[in-house]
């Protein structure tokens, strides 16, 4: 971590109950949106965003006593959250996204949300971002402007662009998402947030990886893929002649029997592990593509929701591995694409471009956060 950045850092710990968890969050979304229709997930979208606002209002509310600023991150009623309360403090608030697909352009179309799809046949990407405006307002306008009143403050008719606020940091390296400025939307590219990770490698994991070649990293993160899932990615695997090291993840994977082949790890140094793995297989998000490129491992993406499909054709794109082609795998679909990772043309790419992956963004967004601070 740079000087730079490290004085602006403040920890200040709140209770853990004040917080909604996005793990316990995603999960009640799954269970409760399983079987419901695209109307009925709006409204439990708008629901939960609801509880969410007003959960962390109050716990970033007295965690940030005493700051200057506060640069929030992460899901749309958190970030309004921060925002409300950078107004309530009478202090800077800066929104960061580690995507580009989540910002305003005339170069890609916006998110679509249950129960409110972009209109058919339109292919005016600004038509659509317009019908974006309209999108937020209807899921999390109530939430923000129910909060809004509470404290006094007037009603928004574009919540977005309240939460957005002006300018954006996007948090992802150039090389791998790259972004083009936009009259939508001020945004300023930092390159990815990557802090040194120095923790050593498990005893048990270093022997696994001494004992034999490198193995393919499997870990679907933070989606509760189906066990299935596991099993698949391990055969897929196995079929290439490699040995796997799983991570259990949101969906607690592991090992599918007791051969010597397949190491489990809960949290690791992926900085340290990707550098000697032969391929990494994960479901696209922005931290794992960023660490596996900056590695210069070979990628599988196996891609779910959210920006994962973006991470997943930009993998492919730029010749750094494969992306599978639909959210359900099979053993033989896995191996399919974990052969284009492992192919010798895949791997000399891999390297090339990891020596142009950025490992400064951290310091980029703090020098562009002090500049902004010390303006009237």
């Amino acid at each position: 971590m740079s000087p730079v950045m490290r004085s602006l850092l403040r920890y200040v710990p709140a209770p853990a109950w004040a917080f909604s968890p996005v793990r316990a969050w995603a999960k009640e979304m799954i269970r409760r949106s399983a079987d419901a229709s695209p109307e009925s997930r709006a409204k439990l979208i708008s629901g939960q965003a609801a509880e969410i606002l007003a959960r962390q209002f109050d716990a970033l509310m007295a965690a940030a006593e005493g700051c200057d600023a506060v640069v929030a991150c992460g899901l749309f009623p958190s970030c309004a959250a921060a925002r409300l309360v950078a107004e309530q403090r009478g202090i800077r608030c800066i929104l960061a996204t580690f995507c580009p697909i989540w910002l305003p352009s005339a170069l890609n179309r916006p998110f679509e949300y249950p129960g409110h799809p972009l209109p058919a046949g339109v292919t005016d990407n600004r038509a659509l971002w317009d019908h974006d405006i309209r999108t937020k307002n209807a899921l999390f306008g109530g939430a923000i402007n129910s909060h809004r009143a509470s404290l006094g403050l007037h009603l928004l008719d574009n919540v977005r662009d309240y939460v957005y606020g002006d300018p954006v940091l996007l948090a992802c390296d150039p090389t791998l998402g790259p972004w083009l400025p936009s009259d939508l939307i001020d945004a300023v590219q930092t390159g990815a947030w990557i802090l040194p990770d120095e923790r050593p490698l498990p005893d048990g994991l270093e022997a696994f990886l001494e004992a034999g070649s490198p193995p393919v990293y499997v870990g679907f993160g933070s989606i509760a893929v189906a066990r299935e899932a596991g099993r698949a990615a391990i055969e897929a695997v196995r079929a290439r002649g490699r040995r796997t090291v799983i991570a259990h993840g949101w969906a607690e994977l592991g090992p599918i029997d007791d051969r010597d082949d397949c190491f489990a790890v809960g949290d690791v140094n992926q900085q340290a592990l990707f550098r000697r793995v032969a391929a990494v297989m994960h479901h696209g998000g922005a931290g794992t593509t960023a660490a596996a490129a900056r590695a210069g491992a070979p990628q599988v993406v196996m891609p779910q929701i959210g920006d994962q499909p973006y991470w997943a054709r930009r993998v492919a794109e730029v010749g750094i591995g494969a992306a599978h082609d639909g959210p359900t795998p099979t053993a033989e679909s896995l191996s399919a694409a974990l052969g284009t990772a492992l192919a010798p043309e895949t791997g000399i790419r891999a390297g090339e471009v990891a020596s142009r992956v950025r490992a400064d963004g951290a310091a980029v967004a703090a020098k562009r956060l002090l500049d902004l601070m010390s303006q009237p």
